[in-house]
This record gives structure tokens, sequence and C-alpha cells, in this order.
């Protein structure tokens, strides 16, 4: 079959830069489904439940079902490539998406836990969506590559927020609850989304790498350029090999931890940040746009980050990723409730530092894994990632029951202090595969 062909590198660079054209083009669609639903998601929870405390549940089974979905995407990824793994789990959200316009319509919770569930689906798929830019990227450049899947995902995250009031109207001149339109724009976009990766993903950025490397390793080619592409430091002996496998596993482990700390971080103030404007008289237009502004910071500064994180290295960004998380946390419990800047302003912070913890986190992942594994090592990290972001959300709505939006805000500042540590352990490892790519 064409898709496992073995390809010159002039081919497998046209088709890298033929993947990240296809991978802007779905995210545009994949960006606007996820943030339209997380918008909202909290207030529907509230309004089906009558309880703040479990204002947080919405939140919790959507990353729950992130979880599921990111475990199933990486292996059918693995088995069948990337198409197959990306238009499977946006078409599952899209079902979802519709599965909680229905339980709003029907006011009911059962239906509406469910569709959350599934609707998880398209948001684990949205964030794996990065890793398909990187499969035909060379080492130094995969940080990059990552940002440009992120950075499109900007506008249709933006856009998403900021039509949840005329999608409000739009649902209920159609006799539904206004709540349940910007899931009704989440069920198109990632319908729309899984459409591209089906119809145009060909050949396959993940079988094509996976095949040449498997052809170089037939051919008994040691350290060549497509070694060189599947795993920055796989070059040399049986001792080097070893090496290269033990500093790949303290890769795998740092590069989770800076992921699942920032994603605890980010998915707990964010899923309370709409009750806590709520309770201080902000509109849902000011709620749209302070979380529209959030989605921003999470996306659009990816390119910078990226360029970043290949120049100054992963140890450093995760650290600025914390520092800007920390900074998040003390805006958003000291400001005024009633001061929609200030708030706009902590939920920029947070979500920068999520930027900059998911860039620099993927890279580290990418560095350290193979063409064997990769896929399903990815799929296994973003679900103990989506299972943190569920913990968050979770937690989140008990903390602000229990104590406040501060206390809340305070917590998740000194969680994120913890990859200090975690970068110090990974800088102390002295690794060549960690050396290569931190220029240490």
């Amino acid at each position: 079959m064409k898709e496992i062909q073995v390809y010159t590198q002039a081919e497998r660079r046209a088709i890298h830069k033929r993947t990240l054209v296809i991978v802007v083009i779905a995210q545009l669609f994949g960006g606007a489904g996820l943030a339209s639903g997380i918008t909202v998601g909290a207030l529907l929870a509230q309004d089906m439940t009558g309880s703040d405390g479990l204002a947080g549940l919405s939140t919790t089974l959507f990353t729950l079902g992130s979880a599921l979905s990111a475990f199933a995407v990486g292996r059918l990824t693995q088995r069948l490539g990337r198409r197959a793994g990306l238009t499977a789990g946006f078409f599952a959200g899209a079902i979802g998406a519709l599965g909680v316009v229905a339980a709003a319509v029907w006011d009911s919770l059962p239906l509406l836990l469910l569709g959350m569930l599934v609707y998880g689906a398209g948001t684990s798929t949205n964030l794996q969506a990065r890793y398909a830019g990187t499969d035909l990227a060379e080492p130094h450049r995969r940080a990059r590559a990552v940002s440009i899947a992120m950075l499109t995902t900007t506008f249709g995250a933006v856009a998403g927020p900021n039509l949840v009031s005329p999608m409000g109207r739009l649902a209920a001149d159609w006799g539904a609850p206004a709540l349940a339109g910007p899931f009704m724009l989440a069920s198109a976009a990632f319908a729309l989304a899984g459409l591209v990766f089906a119809i145009l993903l060909r050949p396959d950025p993940f079988l094509v790498a996976k095949a040449s490397a498997e052809a170089t390793t037939a051919a008994g080619e040691g350290g060549g350029d497509v070694a060189g592409e599947s795993r920055g430091g796989e070059q040399g002996g049986a001792a080097d090999a070893a090496a290269t496998e033990r500093a790949g596993n303290r890769g795998i482990v740092v590069g989770a931890a800076v992921m699942l700390i920032t994603q605890i971080v980010m998915t707990a103030v964010m899923t309370m940040t709409p009750l806590h404007m709520k309770h201080h008289g902000h509109s849902l237009d000011m709620v749209g746009l302070t979380i529209g502004a959030h989605i921003a910071a999470m996306f659009l500064p990816s390119l910078v980050t990226g360029m970043l994180v290949d120049k100054i290295g992963r140890i450093a960004m995760s650290c600025a990723g914390a520092a800007t998380l920390l900074c998040a946390a003390l805006v958003t419990a000291f400001a005024p409730g009633d001061s929609s800047a200030w708030m706009i302003f902590g939920l920029v912070l947070l979500g920068l530092g999520w930027n900059f913890g998911l860039i620099s986190g993927t890279a580290v992942i990418v560095d350290a894994t193979t063409l064997r594994t990769r896929a399903k090592t990815q799929g296994t990290v973003d679900v103990l990632i989506s299972l943190a972001g569920a913990a968050g959300g979770a937690l989140s709505g008990a903390v602000v029951a229990l104590s406040s939006f501060a206390a809340l805000s305070l917590s998740g500042g000194a969680l994120a202090l913890l990859l200090l540590p975690v970068m110090l352990w990974y800088r102390r490892g002295g690794s060549r595969a960690a050396g290569r790519s931190l220029g240490a």
C-alpha cells in the first residue's frame, strides 16, 4: 500500500509540510469544538443539579472521557496510523456533544453525564493532533512542529467562547435551552475536523515515518537520517542504546510530570472561574470574553514558545511555566471579584503557563520515545494528563464549596512550584539525550 511504502528524505519533508497544513485546517475546527463546550459546561451542570459543589462534575466527566479516548486513540494510531486515530476521536466527540444537547433539551442528568464523557473524546483528540506534526519533524524542530498545531487551534478556540451568546440565542429560537447552543457548535466543529483528517491525511505521516525507520533497521543502517528522526540519541552500539533507553525512561517521566501538573492547575482554576464571575454579577458575555482570552493565551503564543523550547531548552521553559502559573494563582486569588480586567489578566497568565508546560513537556516526550512505541506512549501519557485534569475539575468544586475561590487559586500556585524539583532532577540526570535537547 502507498501509505506504508518507504519514501526518500525529500519526499518525507514534503509530506511533513503537507501534514502541517492539514493539521492547521483541522485544528481551526477542533479548537472551536474544544472551547465552546468548556465555556458553559460547568454552568449547564449547575443549572441541572442546582449545586455549586457539583458544578465541576461536567468538567470531571469530559476530562475522564478525554482520558479513556486518549488511550484508545493512541493504540489505534500505533496500529493504523494518525488518520484513523484522529478521525475516530473527533467523530466520537461530535456524537458526545449532540448527547449533551439532547440532555439539555430533555433535562436529563444521566444523559448529560454520558454526553460529557463522550464529548471528552474530541477534547483529547484535539490535543493528540499536536503529535501529528512531529512524526516527520527533525529533532531540533519538534517543539516548533507542536507549536504550529497549537497556534492554529487558537482561532477556533477564541471564536468558540465568543459565540456562546449567539449560539444560545439560536438554540432558544429552536426551542432548546440557551446553554445547549455552544454544544451544537461543538458537535459541528468536531465533525468537520474529523472529516478533514479522514479525507486529506494521506499518506499518513506516522506510517511513513514508521516504515522508513523499519526499512533502515532491516537494512542495517545505524544512526542514519531516518534514525535521527525516530529518536534524537539513537546512534551507536548496544551500550549506547541502553544508555539512551534509560535517558528515554527519565524523559517520559519528566515530560509527563510537567504536563500533568500544569493540566491540574489550569483545569481546576479555569473550571470554577465562570461560577466565580457569575456570583460577582458578571454577564455571560463577560464570562465568554474571559474564557476566550484564557484560551487565546493557551494557544496563541505557541509559535514563539516552540522556538524558545527548541533554542533555550525544555528545562528553562518548564520552569518559566511554573513561575507563570504561580503568578496567575496570585492574581486570581487576590483580584477583586467584580473586576473583569483583573480576572481576564489572571486567566491569561493561567493559559500562558499551561502553554509553556504543554509544549516543553510534549517535546520531552517525543525526544524520549521511538516510533516502535511512540503513539502508544503518547496516548498513555495523555491518559494520565486527562485523569489529572479530571481530578482537578472534581476537586475544584469541592474546594470552592468548602473554602473559597482564592483558596483554590493559591493551592494551584503551590502545586505549580513542584515543577522546580522535577526539572532539577531531570537536569542532574546528566543523560546524553537531555544534554543534546537542552544544550547542556
